[in-house]
């Protein structure tokens, strides 16, 4: 007997979902920052085992839509609310503002939920207990596991409950998969992390990569990326005095594209303007997102 399924992470902002998704999978295919709403898109990371397969789907954290660009990021998280098997609800301790459309959304669906309250490693005992019987009701059905995904507390936990729950169903990608997405999204993810990490305000916020380029050989793989800003004196910044703000952002952005491809790079960036890009319908399909 096979079983699969589709275990879709829904929460706010900068709650741990994508530290929790790339635990569960074992492999880093969701960017971390402490900044929220790092993660943009919906990744699928897939876990094979002989008798089952388990795809799990990060998603963007749940905010009110400020832009195009942010409806877009709403439209992944509506998305992950119809199609899954099981919900991971991930919400951090002491976090007293949940979404009520969410949550009820959930209840209505009758689909089994994890309500996984993470960073416990930040509180204490007491503490959680207290939080936990917040949450009582809240979720119909739901069962409770404290974690802290950053420390690997009680994943395996959350593994076997998944496990218990996932239904019976032939695999629904092949079993060699890692994730849904081409190696240009992660090159593309890489580098916006940097930026996520090394600069503050608005300017990450202002910024998509397109990969140009992708070459591999077979001692070193050639990459070209293209960063896109809004205005022109984030182009500036983004380049930085004679240049060592891009360079510092090519240097770091190699560093983890050597470890993630297990190979030599070679890394070309330029910085471009595409005027308020996060309200144009045209930029936003040629950068991937769904309108």
């Amino acid at each position: 007997m096979h079983k699969a399924g589709f275990i879709n992470i829904i929460g706010n902002p900068n709650v741990g979902k994508s530290t929790l998704m790339n635990a569960l999978v074992g492999e880093k295919l969701s960017i971390i920052t402490s900044k929220a709403q790092t993660t943009r898109h919906r990744i699928m990371g897939i876990v094979n085992g002989d008798d089952f397969q388990i795809i799990y789907s990060d998603t963007p954290g749940i905010i009110k839509p400020h832009n195009k660009l942010h409806e877009s990021m709403m439209h992944f998280v509506k998305s992950a609310l119809i199609d899954a098997d099981i919900f991971l609800f991930v919400v951090e301790v002491g976090e007293k503002n949940p979404n009520q459309e969410i949550l009820d959304t959930i209840n209505k669906s009758n689909i089994p939920v994890l309500l996984i309250i993470n960073k416990i490693d930040l509180s204490t005992q007491k503490v959680v207990e207290d939080y936990i019987k917040f949450w009582d009701n809240k979720l119909i059905n739901a069962e409770i596991i404290p974690v802290s995904a950053l420390y690997k507390f009680n994943i395996e936990k959350v593994f076997d409950e998944i496990l218990k729950k996932l239904p019976v169903s032939p695999p629904y990608y092949s079993k060699d998969a890692l994730t849904d997405k081409s190696q240009r999204f992660f090159v593309s993810e890489i580098i916006r992390q940097k930026i996520l990490l090394f600069f503050s305000k608005e300017i990450p916020y202002s910024v998509e990569i397109v990969v140009t380029y992708f070459k591999e050989e077979e001692k070193i793989i050639r990459i070209g990326a293209t960063i896109y800003v809004s205005r022109e004196t984030q182009k500036a910044i983004i380049l930085g005095h004679q240049g060592r703000a891009i360079k510092k952002i090519g240097i770091e952005s190699r560093k983890d594209l050597e470890d993630f491809f297990n190979n030599k790079i070679y890394l070309e960036l330029t910085v471009k303007v595409s005027k308020d890009w996060r309200n144009n319908n045209n930029q936003l399909k040629r950068f991937g997102y769904e309108l």
